[in-house]
């Protein structure tokens, strides 16, 4: 079937939405269950998405075969915790055929860093170069605050061992009013000092949690006004495919990526899309709509699927609609992050 989708009249027929947008890189939460609950993200007693409707690693390949065809050259996988899905490791492995056959550029993951200390070598092997984990504090109690668990040590050791086994390293942490705001110059130098690069993300109001988010939510015009204090900061024209804005200090050559969806918007130059671990593609993390290809997969109906690519096109947004202004205010989406991953 892979062939199949490769070769299709479509093929080479780029990504471009009605905004002239070149699509180019997939998202894909391989899974929305995760052994942590950060309190950003989810509440202590989430209900995850029936197994029996998730796509089989095999789908899953077969429509990064459709869209790679038709122009994604980046790849990212997420969740949920990506690497709790038995059977991850042989899907990379496979999809990897596409960096040998030099129609894909790579293939990176995004993680909690809990399961590094036994996969981070299978990765490396599988193809995988550079991984993010996500941490959000170097402090015991505030890491239990804030994931209601209690791994610190276990994530950090892990973290330390995908460096040894030669995977890249950036680390990604969510800015939180009341509780990392005054640890961010350490989090900073902590990372730096590994040569790891560091992306600073605002909280994001997807989904319920336990907590409102205006006690969370905090402007990275603010956090950069305390690295200052510590740090000189120069603009840099470093790009990744995902949406920081990159800077250094005088310090380190390594960088501080600020991502900025609430108080410095990033959609202008968006070149994502993102498809859930049950086939739904969402053209934007901070919208709606979206196509089920799961149903439109398993009629092996090939030139609709390819329709339906046309069709997300059509439907990609301007812009998300992200706000967090009030108390007690509903979220932009009610869907939480994993089910769309980060």
């Amino acid at each position: 079937m892979n062939k199949i989708l490769v070769n299709t009249p479509e093929k080479n027929k780029k990504l471009i939405d009605s905004f002239g947008r070149t699509i180019d890189y997939l998202r894909i939460s391989v899974t929305d269950r995760c052994n942590f609950r950060c309190t950003y993200c989810m509440p202590e007693n989430m209900k995850f998405l029936p197994k029996d409707d998730l796509l089989t690693f095999e789908e899953m390949d077969n429509l990064c075969s459709l869209f790679i065809a038709r122009g994604i050259n980046k790849i990212r996988l997420s969740g949920g915790e990506p690497l709790a899905r038995k059977g991850l490791i042989d899907f990379i492995s496979n999809l990897s055929r596409f960096i040998s056959y030099g129609d894909l550029k790579e293939i990176t993951l995004t993680t909690n860093g809990s399961l590094l200390n036994k996969m981070s070598k299978q990765l490396y092997d599988s193809g995988i170069r550079r991984i993010n984990v996500s941490l959000d504090t170097l402090m015991k109690d505030k890491f239990y605050q804030i994931t209601r668990r209690d791994d610190l040590e276990n994530v950090i050791h892990g973290i330390m061992t995908a460096k040894d086994n030669g995977l890249k390293i950036k680390i990604n942490t969510v800015v939180i009013k009341n509780k990392n705001f005054n640890e961010i110059n350490e989090i900073i130098e902590w990372a730096h000092k590994n040569d790891f690069d560091i992306s600073l993300i605002e909280t994001m109001p997807m989904g319920l949690t336990d907590q409102d988010r205006i006690d969370q939510y905090v402007s990275l015009i603010d956090v950069e006004k305390e690295i200052r204090k510590k740090y000189l900061l120069q603009e840099t024209n470093y790009k990744t495919a995902g949406p920081s804005s990159y800077k250094t200090t005088n310090k380190s050559n390594n960088l501080i990526g600020f991502i900025t969806p609430l108080s410095n918007n990033f959609c202008a130059n968006c070149n994502r899309i993102r498809l859930t671990s049950t086939g739904k593609l969402f053209m934007c993390l901070g919208q709606n709509d979206n196509i089920d290809f799961r149903s439109i997969l398993r009629s092996g109906n090939i030139t609709e699927l390819n329709s339906s690519i046309d069709k997300a096109m059509k439907i990609k947004p301007k812009a998300h609609e992200f706000n967090i202004s009030k108390r007690n205010q509903r979220p932009a989406v009610d869907r939480h992050m994993s089910v769309t991953g980060g």
